[in-house]
């Protein structure tokens, strides 16, 4: 719904100058309807959905291009009365030229549309309601719109819509027809669209510019690297630079691009959100020290515990001898940056370990893990009463 879209687009750093609804301008689209009634470019149409099924159909097997063959244009005023009598309501047809529709694509390059092959579009229902097609030409030649992007299925519907265009006075805008976008196994990406919604997204804890680094570069020519700002985007935006072959979508793309935005994101930026996670969580120096460690901001949930929770330790029995006398030698006062340099250097020449041999066992023993944030970093968050525990 409109105030979701709202949502998804203040989200995404999307914003705009003004809107309207299509429902509140009827009377301007009735205008516009009425000038191509004047023209004789939209006339009106009595076949059912089935009756036009069954022309489809005829044509097909005739080998005919199932085109709409305008046997409303022979209709006679009482031929019209008489269909209206019986109940049945018009649709209405804008009547194509049946020449060549031609524009310079600014993805698919010089593109021809001969409109003789294509039916004549509906524009306005047998209820009075009209197709997105007329709305969505009056609604651009109003607001002045230069560009049209849009996906590589409506090239067809851009030859019709360029001669609405014209027939109400307006200039063509600029047209680029992109690929479509696949899941990253090749099917169409319509058959998960519920888990790639803009709130689907959200609530898994991408960052914005992780989708709108993603949406930018993909099926481009540029590597597709994530950005911090949607000035970047629009700098390093060219439409020359987008294919022709469907765009892959793959999650894990989008996964490496969010690591690399939360990986640079500074402190205050995440303040709010890592106080909603642990209130111990809203530090600078816990963020600086677990952040590359996160794939999303959520993920330093993990690390509140390892850090200031009760981590089993993983001490190998090898090790056991090592880990005890580790204690003996951690620096004297307030652990501090430099502490964990000090220590392993102390314990490397106490003991003649070093390498993984030294740090891996310390490492295990304090987070309960083989692999982490900096040590240097984390050894001050743990504090001293803490390391000393772990240790035994």
């Amino acid at each position: 719904n409109e105030e979701a879209l709202k949502v998804d687009l203040n989200w995404l750093g999307l914003t705009w100058d003004e809107t309207f609804n299509q429902s509140d301008r009827f009377k301007v689209y009735d205008a516009a309807a009425d000038k191509l009634r004047a023209m004789g470019l939209l006339y009106p149409c009595y076949e059912t959905a089935e009756e036009l099924d069954v022309k489809r159909k005829i044509a097909q097997s005739r080998g005919r291009p199932p085109v709409y063959d305008r046997a409303a244009l022979s209709l006679t005023d009482a031929e019209k009365a008489k269909l209206e009598a019986e109940g049945r309501k018009p649709h209405w047809r804008f009547k194509l030229s049946g020449e060549r529709v031609e524009w310079n694509d600014l993805v698919r390059g010089p593109q021809s549309i001969d409109t003789s092959s294509v039916s004549d579009p509906i524009l306005i229902r047998e209820d009075g309601s009209y197709l997105y097609t007329l709305p969505s030409v009056v609604d651009d030649v109003e607001a002045g719109i230069t560009h049209v992007v849009r996906g590589e299925d409506h090239v067809t519907n851009s030859g019709a819509q360029i001669e609405i265009f014209l027939a109400l006075g307006g200039k063509a805008p600029e047209m680029a027809h992109t690929p479509l976008l696949i899941g990253a196994d090749g099917a169409a990406l319509s058959k998960r669209i519920g888990s790639l919604s803009m709130g689907e997204l959200r609530a898994r804890g991408y960052e914005p510019m992780a989708i709108c680094s993603h949406l930018a570069k993909l099926g481009t020519s540029d590597n597709i690297e994530a950005r911090m700002s949607l000035e970047q985007l629009c700098e390093e935006f060219a439409f020359s630079k987008i294919g022709r072959a469907p765009a892959r979508f793959d999650d894990n793309d989008l996964d490496a691009l969010n690591a690399a935005i939360v990986h640079a994101m500074p402190f205050e930026a995440v303040r709010e959100r890592l106080a909603a996670i642990d209130a111990r969580a809203a530090s600078e120096p816990f963020w600086l020290a677990v952040r590359e460690n996160c794939t999303f901001v959520s993920d330093a949930k993990a690390w509140v515990e390892i850090i200031f929770g009760a981590p089993a330790p993983l001490v190998a029995d090898e090790d056991k001898d090592f880990i005890a006398g580790a204690a003996a030698h951690l620096p004297a006062g307030d652990l501090t940056g430099e502490s964990w340099s000090a220590w392993t250097n102390t314990l490397k020449t106490a003991t003649g370990r070093k390498g993984r041999g030294l740090f891996m066992p310390l490492r295990k023993a304090l987070t309960g893990l083989e692999h982490g944030p900096d040590m240097g970093a984390v050894l001050p968050l743990i504090g001293r009463e803490k390391v000393l525990q772990r240790l035994g």
